[in-house]
């Protein structure tokens, strides 16, 4: 088996057992895009489409596989507390023993847009527990904005809320 094929699997079962019951039809699609995004991610050390998707292992074509993707993450019915919330609260319960490192970055994105980050960082990757995006390609963000994101984690993560609760004063 792969190395591809053996991320892929274990990061589909890992995903899976976060779930009560066995997910069917659409839900269950939806976890196999989910997984194979992470494990590209993962295997291509990239978050572009097409990187991630060269690193999927599927008989599918890589074009095919980028729309795919591409679909899955303009879903509107894919969203923030029903497919990435329950895994990342995991994934801090999980690292709830060791000393938690958080990292809060401002970087451009897109065209005229930048972002405010707040991640919890595992084995050299940055986990995003919470963003804010504003329009502008440069400046730094205010006091309030990064207030205002180290409350929005706050309301989502229980783990480490004190940490924060510290942060915000």
């Amino acid at each position: 088996m792969s190395d591809n094929r053996r991320r892929f699997v274990t990061v589909h079962r890992a995903l899976k057992a976060l779930y009560p019951t066995e997910p069917r039809g659409n839900q269950a699609r939806h976890l196999t895009t989910l997984a194979m995004i992470i494990s590209g991610i993962v295997g291509s050390k990239n978050v572009h489409l097409g990187a991630i998707a060269s690193k999927v292992p599927t008989p599918t074509k890589v074009e095919s596989r980028v729309k795919r993707f591409s679909r899955f993450l303009s879903n509107q019915r894919i969203d923030f507390d029903g497919y990435y919330l329950p895994y990342a609260r995991q994934l801090l319960a999980n690292l709830a023993h060791q000393t938690l490192v958080f990292i809060m970055d401002g970087s451009p994105v897109g065209r005229g847009c930048r972002t405010l980050m707040l991640c919890v960082s595992y084995k050299n990757r940055a986990l995003p527990l919470g963003w804010l995006v504003a329009e502008g390609n440069r400046g730094h963000f205010s006091q309030e904005n990064h207030l205002s994101l180290v409350k929005q984690v706050q309301q989502i993560v229980p783990v480490g809320a004190s940490l924060l609760g510290a942060l915000s004063q």
